[in-house]
């Protein structure tokens, strides 16, 4: 008998319940210790039978309201509050009132615990156990109560960015909003808030269990350290001390664990009951993105992992596509997920409903100190920008395979003609990478890093296209510069020799290598301070990926950590970003959309095709993969397949292929007037006939042996040449010109500016209070600038008017940057330059004015005009404080060397110096 929706609805909530650990019941089979959940169909209460009456423990505490395939659900819920709030007084029940409620079609499920300060249905990916419900019902109060109740945060220790994520997150979770994101500029301290927000809401929140899902698995272990070393503030031992933190490897999650820190691939294989190969938690999920056509199949409820294993999960990085891939396993469990990112997109704001707790952009991170700028450096070579000709027509060519990397000669069928966008996928040129690399080897020590000995190279980080590029780019850097292997590794998941996380650590903490050359394994996430160099010779079109590489380069470092990895660095205060493909310049893509549709690969497509698939969707995706299989190969490997396939070419098959499915190629062979069945039956013919060649095995297989082998063609002949190499001006400018605006617009507010601009109601010397309102006031939003990154500008544009450099986190130097922004200067140099300048012509005019200074009044002297020259004013308290005058009898000293006269003295100086 053909089962009605209402029943197909209750197999499948039965389904659902048995999975979880409920044992069902008919009201004549009444049995309510039966077993620890028991769940009694149609049971008869005050306001009628309810679908399931769920019994914990032998007590009534929660229904479940059953409802066809394709009923809304948010109305439900009323109906079930009539059963929940009448019941019979004799009824076993935990309270006057059931606790929780659930409405269900079996495709979708719905959740209420009244127990919540402000009860509200949420959808579940399937029942909860019994042994959670009864830990819940002996619970005083519920997480969410917990969550309205926190206590004040404890701020020793943290930034003032990561004290507002967390507060803003405790918040959003008090109000029970299900999803929360946090944007923090990388190097910012994501992980290290994440480790504060979990420890309170396990220690105050009562969190069972905490997920932490990363990209990668060198980002886990990452990770681990950082809870390792987290030490709660207020507390005696460290997190780990007091937490079971588990970082998983295999199958298992630790029960007593409270952090769980995994990769989502390994989750999703964990969830299906699979294995999973390592090497697939060493890709990330941009790499998912570009290279992977396996279609992922649908998550089903596994009962060793519950619904209710995690109270919250926080994912890092979560811009990334976890979200198109992954978005099953993260609505799997009944959690509250925390978003950290560095860089999120539309469709990641969409995900986590629009509820952006705390912003942390990367520049005010810069303006913060946290971070460091970067300046753009441009090169442009012949063959990246035009491509190149390789003369295979008449000479025998290199060619590599790419899997094996033997080279063989040959003679092509014609000269190849490439374009820079084939350059390193089907053509390699050597030439051309080594006109990169000893360019960039020319201007590293004249122009990107002149203040340097020429001993060290900066560290420096290069992105390659792919693994055979980088093992080119490698061996021709080592060349280029003249070292030996330990100068430059490469750092990729085909590493066959170092182990990659310990290639990782010495590129971080050890002077050598002092190159990297990277695909994607160190791309992002990945913690390496003393960078000063990123060299893109592959290009992005992600522009959040984008940001993530480019993140690598912004991390500060102290000034003692940068020397022992680069002994003649002094202080890192900005990165360079080496563009040798125009990365900067192109337009890049917002993230992928959350749901996307995904393709199977070709060996899987044809074994299907082979085993009887026959939809449309699976012919025309294999047409479209022969035709464009047939545009790569090369004349020997069709003349092969021509023969194993009995006469028939890739763009044959592909044909008859695409013939089959064609309705007006199908209605011309059935003929005009062919009934609907007669139509049926020829398409059915033709596809099988089409289908037909490919249950050969040996046909199948060579054709999976040519899609997979792929040659690389390499270009010895083609000389390159640098056409254009120097930094972005166009970026300088645009500074420039936002850092005028700002002068513009706050010249009547700032008492700083007033002064400057001389207007008759400034009429006052500057103070240092003024000073620092102008520099706080420059770092705000929208303006996001700093005194070094302008000062840089400047100098891009005009070195010739622009000398030294401003002295770190020394206010007075915008006193410098605005007098020449307006014109009143024609040099830029440190302020500090400006006062010595000053100083001795003041000293000249007192002379001439016949005052004279003992040696010891001018040693007095040029210290005050020095810590003017820092602080724009002296004043009393600063005699008695500072150490250069309270050492040497402070201000009774300087009373008995200047006085009397001495503050008209001190006022005089000050105007003098500072104007």
């Amino acid at each position: 008998m053909t089962q009605t929706p209402e029943q197909i609805a209750r197999q499948k909530i039965d389904s659902l319940l048995v999975a979880a650990g409920w044992v069902i019941q008919d009201m004549r089979e009444l049995n309510r210790n039966a077993s620890l959940g028991v769940a009694v169909r149609e049971f008869q209460l005050p306001a009628g039978p309810c679908d399931y009456l769920l019994f914990v423990d032998g007590k009534a505490a929660g229904v479940v309201e059953a409802k066809k395939q394709g009923v809304t659900l948010s109305a439900v819920c009323e109906q079930s509050e009539k059963y929940m709030a009448a019941l019979p007084e004799h009824l076993a029940k935990w309270d006057l009132l059931l606790r929780f409620d659930y409405e269900s079609t079996g495709d979708e499920t719905f959740f209420r615990d009244t127990g919540d300060p402000r009860p509200r249905s949420r959808r579940v990916f399937a029942f909860h156990a019994p042994e959670t419900l009864l830990e819940w019902l002996k619970q005083p109060d519920t997480l969410r109560s917990r969550l309205q109740s926190m206590p004040s945060l404890i701020e020793t220790g943290l930034r003032d960015c990561q004290i507002e994520a967390v507060r803003q997150l405790e918040r959003s979770l008090a109000e029970d909003k299900p999803r929360s994101l946090i944007q923090m500029a990388t190097g910012a301290g994501k992980t290290f808030t994440a480790c504060t927000f979990s420890h309170r809401l396990i220690k105050y929140g009562g969190a069972k269990r905490i997920l932490f899902l990363v990209d990668r698995n060198n980002l886990g272990d990452q990770t681990l350290k950082e809870f390792q070393n987290f030490h709660p503030p207020g507390t005696a031992n460290r997190f780990t001390d007091t937490y079971i933190v588990q970082h998983l490897h295999g199958n298992q999650i630790d029960r007593d664990a409270k952090v769980v820190i995994t990769t989502i691939q390994r989750l999703y294989s964990m969830l299906r009951g699979q294995e999973l190969d390592e090497s697939e938690e060493e890709v990330s999920g941009f790499e998912t993105w570009a290279n992977d056509e396996g279609e992922l199949l649908p998550v089903s409820y596994n009962p060793a992992i519950p619904v209710e294993s995690f109270d919250f999960i926080i994912t890092d990085e979560c811009h990334r596509s976890i979200y198109g891939l992954w978005r099953q396993v993260l609505e799997y469990f009944d959690a509250h997920i925390i978003g950290l990112t560095a860089t999120p997109s539309n469709h990641t704001l969409g995900f986590f409903n629009q509820n952006l707790v705390s912003e942390y952009p990367y520049e005010r991170s810069v303006a913060d100190g946290v971070n460091v700028g970067y300046e753009i450096f441009r090169i442009r070579t012949r063959v990246t920008e035009r491509g190149g000709v390789v003369d295979g027509a008449e000479f025998e060519v290199p060619v590599r395979d790419r899997r094996t990397r033997a080279v063989r000669y040959k003679k092509l069928d014609e000269n190849l003609e490439y374009t820079g966008r084939e350059l390193d996928r089907s053509v390699t040129a050597p030439n051309q990478i080594r006109a990169v690399i000893q360019c960039f080897r020319d201007r590293l020590f004249t122009e990107l890093f002149p203040d340097r000995t020429g001993e060290w190279v900066p560290k420096t980080l290069i992105f390659a296209k792919d693994d055979n590029h980088a093992e080119e780019i490698v061996h021709i850097v080592r060349e280029v510069f003249g070292e030996g292997n330990k100068f430059c590794k490469k750092i990729t998941y085909r590493n066959t020799g170092d182990d990659p996380k310990t290639l990782i650590k010495a590129f971080r903490v050890d002077p050598f290598p002092r190159i990297a050359v990277t695909v994607d394994m160190i791309a992002t996430g990945t913690d390496i301070k003393p960078v000063e160099c990123l060299i893109f010779m592959r290009d992005v079109k992600s522009e959040g990926y984008f940001e993530q590489m480019k993140g690598r380069g912004v991390r500060s470092i102290d000034d003692a950590d940068l020397h022992v990895v680069t002994p003649d660095a002094k202080t890192k205060t900005r990165f360079i970003l080496v563009d040798a493909v125009g990365v900067t310049e192109g337009k890049k893509n917002v993230s992928q959309p959350l749901e996307r549709r995904r393709t199977l690969a070709f060996d899987k497509l044809i074994e299907q095709i082979a085993q009887g698939r026959r939809d449309e969707d699976a012919i025309s995706s294999l047409a479209g993969r022969l035709a464009a299989l047939d545009r790569k190969i090369d004349r020997d490997d069709g003349q092969r397949i021509v023969e194993t396939s009995g006469g028939m070419s890739l763009r044959d098959m592909a044909n008859a292929l695409l013939d089959a499915i064609d309705p007006d190629a199908i209605a011309r062979l059935a003929g005009e007037a062919a009934s609907d069945e007669e139509f049926a039956r020829a398409q059915n013919g033709q596809i099988e006939a089409a289908c037909r060649l490919f249950d050969d095995p040996k046909l199948r297989q060579l054709l999976k042996d040519i899609k997979q082998k792929s040659d690389i063609v390499i270009d010895e002949f083609t000389t390159d040449e640098v056409l254009g190499a120097g930094y972005d001006l166009k970026a300088a400018g645009s500074k420039i010109e936002s850092f005028r605006k700002f002068i513009e617009e706050h010249k009547n507010e700032l008492l700083a500016l007033q002064i400057l601009y001389n207007q008759p109601y400034g009429r006052q010397r500057l103070t240092y209070a003024a000073i620092r309102e102008l520099t706080r006031k420059l770092t705000d939003p929208p303006w996001y600038l700093d005194v070094a990154s302008v000062w840089q500008a400047f100098k891009r544009l005009d070195a010739s008017k622009v000398r030294g450099a401003p002295v770190d986190q020394q206010l007075t130097e915008i006193i410098s940057l605005v007098r020449y922004a307006l014109g009143m200067d024609e040099l830029l140099e440190p302020f500090g330059a400006k006062v010595e300048q000053r100083f001795n012509l003041w000293v000249g005019r007192q002379k001439r004015a016949g005052k004279e200074f003992s040696e010891l009044q001018m040693q007095w002297l040029r210290a005050i005009a020095q810590f003017i020259g820092a602080n724009a004013e002296i004043t009393k308290e600063d005699f008695m404080t500072i150490p250069v005058f309270a050492d040497k009898g402070g201000l009774i000293t300087a009373r008995q060397l200047f006085e009397p006269g001495m503050q008209e003295l001190m006022d005089e100086l000050q105007t003098a110096l500072v104007g």
